[in-house]
C-alpha cells in the first residue's frame, strides 16, 4: 500500500477522564503506544473490549492448529470460517457460507537468486533486490543469463512482448527481460515457450520505477518456470551475460473459499445496511490485526445487535480471499448483479472494517467526500466516492467528536473490500488504523504511539500475531463501529436524503446518540488506507 504524505485532520475536543474498560487477561500494548490525546470520559458499551478479544484468541488457536496462517484456501481459514459461523448460530443468526474458487499462490520458502559477485564468488540478491512473481512456477536452475531486446536504458519497452523477441535465444537459458508495455504473464509465457530455464525481469529505471516490483503473473498456469522480479539496477548489472542459480519452491492452483453472511431477522430488507471484514490472512502469517480485528470487532457487534428490533435489516459479511485481490467481496457482488440485481439494488450502503487494532495506531476514517485527497487513479480511471458516503465519513467523526477523541482521514483508494461496492455506486466508508504507513509526530501528538515508525510493523509479515494488536485502539474502533452501524439500523436519512425507512428510536448497541458532536476541524494530512 503506497503511503500518501500527511492532508486533513479532524480534531475534537479532548475530554478528561480514560477510557471506562478493563480487560482481564488482554494483551497489553506496546510501551508508549496507545495514549491517544484525547480518552473520552466513562464510556460504557455493549460491545466488551473482552468479547472481541476472546474471538482474537480463537483465531490465534487455529493459527497455532494450522501451520502458521489462515490464508483463504486453507485448513487455518476454514477453521477461522467454521468459528464465525458457529457464533453467529449460537446468536441465533442463520449464516450462509458463499463458495467460490480463486487463485491461490503461496512462496512455500523463500525465493534465492545468487549472481555473480566480486571476485567471481556468487552473492545471494536481498529482498530489495529480488522478489518472486506471485503465481510463479517452481524449480531449481542454474545457467547463464540471457537479455532478451533491452538495453537496460530507462524505458517502458517490449522486452518479451512478442515471440520474435526470442529469435536467437538459447534454450535452457535464463531470460533477462525488462517490464513494460505487456503483461508479465505474457513476458513469462513467451520466455517459456522459447525454451527458457527461467525467467528474470527487472523494473523500468524510471522515475519511482527503480526497485522491485510486487509483480503478478494474473493466474496460475501463466508458466511452469519460476519467475522473480529484480530491481533496475540488477538487472541491467547482469546485461553482459553470467551464470545465475534461481531456487523457487511455490504453490499455486485455484482453490476453494468461503464467505460468511448472516443477516438480521428485522428490519427493511429493501433498505439493507452492509458491514464486512476480511477474514482471511496473508498465507505469511496468523494475520491477526489484518484482518482478525475487523472480523472479531464486527461478530462482537453482530452478537450484540442480535435480538434486537431494527428498521433496516443489517447484513454482516467475512469475506475470503482479500488477500488475493477482493476476490471474496467482488464474488458477492458479480454474484448478485447477475443473479439477483434486485438484492443488489437493496444495499443503501456498506461499512468496511479492514485493519482496527495497529499497534501504533491513528484513529482514520474514510475520505467519503475528497476533502483531504483527491480520487486516485485506478485502472479503470479515477476512483471516486459515490454518493452518500460523504454522510457515513461525518458520521465517523461524530462519534468520535462525541467522545472527545481526534479522527483523521484516509484516501478512499477502494483498495479494500469497499471496491467492489463503490464500483456500484453503493455509498461506502468505514474505519482504518494503518498499515506500513509511518506515524509522523504530529500524529503521535493526536494519537499518542511512537513518531518515525509503522503504523503496524508487522503488516503482512509472520509477526502479526496477538502481541501486535492494541487493545485500546481496538476498542476504540470497535465501539465507533458499533456505534454507526446502530445508527444506520435505525436510519439511512443522511445518507440517501430520501426515501428508506426514517426510524428515529434508539438501538440498544453502542453509547448514546451521536449526531452532536462534529469537534473542530484542522489542516493537516493523513495516510492512505489499504
Amino acid at each position: 500500500m503506497p503511503y500518501r504524505a500527511p492532508s486533513r485532520w479532524t480534531v475534537a475536543a479532548a475530554l478528561a477522564g480514560t477510557l471506562a474498560f478493563s480487560v482481564p487477561g488482554a494483551v497489553a500494548a506496546p510501551p508508549g503506544q496507545g495514549d491517544g490525546a484525547g480518552a473520552a470520559a466513562g464510556t460504557a458499551t455493549s460491545v466488551p473490549p473482552e468479547q472481541v478479544l476472546e474471538h482474537l484468541e480463537v483465531f490465534q488457536a487455529v493459527v497455532h492448529a494450522n501451520n502458521g496462517n489462515r490464508a483463504s484456501g486453507t485448513p487455518g481459514y476454514r477453521g477461522s470460517a467454521d468459528y464465525v459461523v458457529g457464533r453467529l448460530r449460537a446468536a441465533g443468526y442463520a449464516p450462509r457460507v458463499q463458495a467460490f474458487m480463486f487463485p491461490f499462490f503461496q512462496e512455500v520458502v523463500p525465493t534465492t537468486v545468487a549472481v555473480p559477485g566480486p571476485g567471481g564468488v556468487p552473492r545471494t540478491l536481498t529482498a530489495a533486490e529480488a522478489a518472486v512473481m506471485a503465481y510463479s512456477g517452481s524449480g531449481t536452475v542454474t545457467a547463464p543469463v540471457q537479455a532478451v531486446d533491452t538495453t537496460g536504458a530507462p524505458a517502458a519497452g517490449t522486452s518479451g512482448c512478442e515471440a520474435e523477441d526470442f529469435a536467437g535465444f538459447t534454450a535452457g537459458s535464463v531470460a533477462l527481460l525488462q517490464r513494460g508495455t505487456c503483461t508479465f504473464g505474457v513476458k513469462a509465457a513467451n520466455a517459456q515457450a522459447a525454451g527458457a530455464s527461467a525467467v528474470l525481469i527487472f523494473n523500468t529505471g524510471l522515475p519511482g520505477e527503480e526497485g522491485v516490483v510486487a509483480g503478478t503473473l494474473g493466474e496460475p498456469g501463466a508458466t511452469s518456470l519460476p519467475v522473480v522480479s529484480l530491481s533496475h539496477a540488477v538487472g541491467t548489472a547482469l546485461l553482459g551475460g553470467g551464470e545465475v542459480t534461481v531456487t523457487a519452491q511455490t504453490v499455486s492452483e485455484n482453490r476453494q473459499t468461503y464467505n460468511v453472511l448472516a443477516e438480521t431477522s428485522t428490519g427493511d430488507p429493501g433498505n439493507t445496511v452492509m458491514v464486512g471484514a476480511h477474514l482471511d490472512s496473508v498465507p505469511e502469517g496468523a494475520g491477526i490485526n489484518d484482518n482478525g480485528s475487523g472480523s472479531a470487532g464486527i461478530l462482537a457487534i453482530a452478537e450484540a445487535l442480535a435480538g434486537t428490533e431494527t428498521v433496516n435489516t443489517v447484513r454482516f459479511a467475512w469475506w475470503g480471499a482479500e488477500e488475493f485481490g477482493l476476490r471474496g467481496s467482488q464474488h458477492y457482488v458479480a454474484d448478485l448483479k447477475a443473479n439477483d440485481p434486485g438484492t443488489l439494488e437493496d444495499i443503501a450502503l456498506y461499512l468496511n472494517f479492514d485493519m482496527i487494532g495497529s499497534p501504533n495506531y491513528g484513529r482514520f476514517v474514510y475520505d467519503g467526500d475528497h476533502s483531504a485527497f483527491p480520487p486516485v487513479q485506478g485502472p479503470d480511471g479515477p476512483v471516486t466516492a459515490p454518493e452518500g458516503s460523504a454522510a457515513i465519513e461525518a458520521a465517523f467523526h461524530e462519534h468520535f467528536g462525541s467522545v472527545g477523541l481526534a479522527s483523521g482521514e484516509t484516501e478512499f483508494s477502494g483498495r479494500s473490500d469497499y471496491g467492489p461496492f463503490i464500483a456500484e455506486s453503493i455509498p461506502s466508508g468505514g474505519l482504518f488504523t494503518g498499515a506500513e504507513g509511518i506515524k509522523t509526530a504530529e500524529q503521535a501528538a493526536l494519537f499518542g504511539g511512537r513518531a518515525g515508525v509503522a503504523y503496524d510493523f508487522c503488516y503482512h509479515g509472520a509477526c502479526d500475531d496477538l502481541a501486535n494488536v492494541d487493545v485500546r485502539g481496538l476498542a476504540e474502533m470497535t465501539e465507533a463501529a458499533a456505534s454507526v452501524v446502530r445508527r444506520f439500523a435505525a436510519s439511512t436519512q443522511d445518507v440517501d436524503g430520501a426515501g428508506g425507512q426514517q426510524g428515529s428510536r434508539e438501538l440498544p448497541l453502542g453509547p448514546a446518540t451521536v449526531d452532536q458532536g462534529n469537534g473542530p476541524r484542522s489542516a493537516v494530512e493523513v495516510p492512505p488506507a489499504q
